[in-house]
């Protein structure tokens, strides 16, 4: 068996063909014979049944009224000879009589694991009546019908699997000896052919005749060796050409430009050494790509489709394209490169190929654009700056008139920026800038245009438009922008934004004006409450006018002595006893009148004249104390405030020390009143300055408590003396329990950390019941003294009639 299995392993590896065939002749002739013997053992089988079956048929006709009189007549013995005669038929194996009502009559055995067949019948005697005597069952086996069976078929598949092997053996004979062998030679000489042996003829081992000479292997003989005779001639005709060829393409592959060839549908054949090295792309990579499809950029795609469709066009009208073409290296990476295409024509002056020559040109191109990028784009942000903003807000103008649409102008404005720079350098402002400008771009549609006018003001302009509320819509989705907090320097930072917005032709035809009318309703923005946006109304030109009367005059303001100190009583609230004041700004300027502090700090503090100004106010509230002292012998405290960019200034602790010290005031008697959006900056810086203030004895004040952010870790950690509650939470305390609840929170919550507490904004006599009850330590408002004059005020104390009530 292991010799047989080793002559087909070697019949297999030797002829595979002989052998396939081998096994589909086999594989399909079994499969017929089986087919073919299973309809014939199927057929026997059936007959074999059919007739067993017509046997208890048989027995049922014959039977069926010898029983029924031997039932009748009660004759036992007979019933029993007529029972074994039916069981003595041939397949009968078992009989089963019942007899009605009762009784059973059982013959024979039912085998076991073997088929049978049942056949049940009634026996009845008919006389006046049809009685029914009794039901018998007869049980046939099948089992020397399957045994018949196994046998047939055991019989049939041994006898045609040999008459099917010797037969397709015989066939494999004959084919492998008439086209196996002939086809193994063919493919011994397609194996040896080569250059070197074309002289060679290719010849079969078999008789020259004419039958041979015609059938199909003769014509395959023939095709090979015709083939061999014009390989021949065309390496002779190659030898020929080689030499120029090599010539010309030594020329080309070391040429110092960029050469693609294509064919006449523009399609790459050709691409030397240095365009594979100046893109990137190898030639079998590209090799019949489209020289403008060769990145996968989809955008770039269609520019580059329109571009070369001119460059198509112009070749076969002038026969020759130059220009400067954007193109892509192979990772993505852009570049600029001279381009020069012409057509290669054949004799007859038809083009079939195109010559396309490329010189990389990116590092002038580079100079050139970051010339132009300096002279119209923002460095830090790489929006585009003033200049260039206002050529394309012209621009946009122009093309609204052609049109007749709307040009939406909007000037933004960072609220609180200057705080930011101040409190965490100017690297974290000009990551604040960046993010900024990224994210009013993001809200932007692709027409429009943002740019960076300076510092922290951005310029809007939104071509185009159909409505103007269509600006509006772009505010609300700027402003939303700004809800999320900025990470500068690993802290949340929360900045908004104010919004100013002019329509062409609206609120003007001018673009200067347009921008002076957006800068105007950002500043209404601004005073507004900041982070909203406001459209551009005709009454806010004299809202701006009057804005830089204020500024031109303040920064004179100092120098000619026009600001006043008014002071506010401050007083115990348990017993009425004045304990201090509180130094009020006023400007009282000869043309304006008298000007609120509303109205001119937040601009001294853009400008930075909140320094100058802030330390005149503390040389002159420190003076005032000391005049108190002098003339009503009384050490009455004065309360100052501080502005954030004046407490953040170098010299503002000596500015302090220096006024307490000119002054010979006691610091104890001196109190600065800071902002909680101060206290959260939560720098080294202005730990240090707490600390210093604290160390000279000055007394320090969280000033409008509750308005902020209420960061109570900063009031344990840093050295405060005394806590102000807001006037807006002590107005209500007598109507709003709520009001009530958080002053009352408020004043156990100070007391416990060791803080004294100043309600401020006492008006009604009510209120101050309510605050001695809550054990608030001072009070200060309208009810005890509207803030006065320095004169005034001393003629206060004098006549402090109504603080005692």
């Amino acid at each position: 068996m292991s010799k047989l299995s080793t002559r087909l392993s070697q019949f297999k590896a030797s002829s595979p063909l002989s052998f396939r065939l081998l096994a589909y002749i086999l594989l399909f002739s079994s499969l017929f014979t089986l087919f073919a013997s299973a309809i014939q053992v199927y057929t026997d089988f059936r007959k074999d049944i059919t007739l067993v079956d017509e046997r208890m048929s048989v027995i049922e006709t014959s039977y069926a009224s010898s029983l029924s009189r031997s039932l009748w007549a009660l004759d036992q013995k007979l019933l029993q000879v007529q029972m074994e005669g039916i069981l003595s038929l041939p397949d009968i194996v078992h009989l089963r009589l019942k007899i009605f009502p009762d009784s059973e009559v059982v013959m024979g055995e039912v085998p076991r694991d073997t088929s049978t067949m049942t056949r049940t019948f009634i026996l009845n005697h008919e006389g006046d009546e049809l009685y029914k005597l009794g039901e018998l069952t007869i049980t046939a086996s099948l089992a020397d019908i399957y045994q018949d069976l196994r046998r047939k078929v055991l019989v049939i598949i041994t006898t045609q699997f040999f008459k099917t092997f010797f037969i397709s053996v015989l066939i494999i004979w004959i084919f492998q000896y008439f086209v196996t062998r002939h086809l193994s030679a063919m493919a011994s000489y397609a194996r040896q052919f080569s250059l070197r042996n074309l002289q060679e003829p290719l010849e079969l081992d078999r008789p020259d005749t004419d039958v041979n000479r015609r059938d199909e292997l003769s014509q395959v003989v023939d095709a090979f060796n015709q083939m061999r005779e014009r390989l021949n001639d065309d390496i002779r005709r190659q030898e020929e050409d080689a030499s120029e060829i090599r010539k010309l393409s030594m020329a080309i592959e070391q040429s110092p430009s960029s050469v693609l060839i294509c064919d006449r549908h523009w399609h790459i054949e050709f691409a030397n050494h240095k365009f594979s090295q100046l893109t990137g792309f190898p030639l079998k990579e590209i090799r019949g790509k489209h020289p403008g499809m060769l990145t996968s950029d989809t955008f770039s795609h269609r520019e580059n489709q329109q571009l070369w469709q001119n460059i198509r066009l112009q070749v076969q009208r002038v026969g020759v394209w130059q220009g400067e073409i954007n193109s892509a290296r192979r990772s993505g990476e852009r570049f600029w490169e001279q381009v020069i295409v012409t057509p290669i024509k054949d004799e007859k002056g038809n083009p079939t190929h195109f010559l396309i020559l490329g010189e990389d040109i990116s590092i002038r191109k580079r100079y050139e654009q970051q010339l132009l990028r300096q002279a119209n784009y923002d460095i830090l942000t790489g929006l585009p700056n003033r200049m260039l903003a206002l050529d394309r807000l012209k621009l946009a103008l122009a093309q609204a008139r052609r049109e007749e649409t709307l040009v939406g102008v909007m000037f933004l404005d960072l609220d609180n920026f200057k705080h930011i720079n101040d409190t965490m350098g100017h690297e974290a402002g000009d990551n604040l800038l960046i993010e900024a400008s990224r994210r009013i771009s993001s809200c932007l549609r692709g027409t429009s245009t943002v740019a960076r006018l300076g510092g922290d003001e951005f310029l809007v302009i939104l071509p185009g438009l159909r409505e103007p509320i269509s600006t509006e819509q772009v505010a609300d989705r700027i402003l939303q922008t700004f809800a999320p907090p900025f990470h500068l320097n690993g802290q949340e930072v929360f900045v908004s934004t104010s919004i100013g917005i002019a329509i062409y032709p609206t609120d003007s035809d001018n673009s200067g004006n347009l921008l002076q009318h957006a800068d105007a309703a950002m500043y209404q923005a601004k005073n507004k409450g900041k982070s909203a946006y406001e459209r551009f109304a005709p009454e806010m030109k004299e809202v701006s006018h009057e804005r830089l009367q204020i500024e031109s005059r303040l920064r004179r303001a100092l120098e000619l002595d026009e600001f006043e100190l008014y002071f506010q009583p401050i007083v115990e609230t348990a017993s009425g006893r004045l304990i201090g004041a509180e130094a009020l700004i006023r400007w009282n300027s000869p043309t304006m009148g008298l000007v609120m502090p509303d109205k001119f700090i937040p601009l001294a503090e853009e400008t930075g004249l909140i320094i100058p100004i802030g330390e005149w106010v503390i040389q002159q509230a420190c003076a005032a104390a000391s005049q108190w002292q002098e003339s009503t012998g009384l050490n009455l405290s004065i309360a100052v405030n501080v502005s954030p960019r004046q407490f953040r200034d170098p010299g503002f602790v000596n500015v302090v020390q220096r006024a307490v010290n000119e002054q010979h005031l006691d610091p104890t008697l001196l109190e600065l009143e800071i902002t909680e959006r101060l206290i959260l900056d939560n720098t080294i810086e202005t730990a240090d300055i707490l600390r210093r203030l604290d160390t000279m004895g000055v007394r320090l004040s969280v000033d409008d408590f509750g308005t902020g952010y209420s960061a109570l870790s900063y009031l344990k950690s840093y050295p405060f003396d005394t806590l102000k509650v807001d006037k807006s939470f002590v107005r209500d305390v007598i109507i709003e329990e709520g009001d009530a609840a958080l002053v009352k929170a408020i004043i156990n919550m100070a007391h416990s950390l060791g803080l004294q507490v100043i309600a401020e904004g006492v008006e009604e006599e009510a209120q101050t019941h309510f605050l001695k009850a809550q054990g608030c330590d001072y009070a200060q408002g309208y009810f005890y003294s509207r803030p006065a004059s320095g004169a005034d005020f001393v003629e206060w104390i004098r006549t402090n009639h109504r603080a005692h009530v």
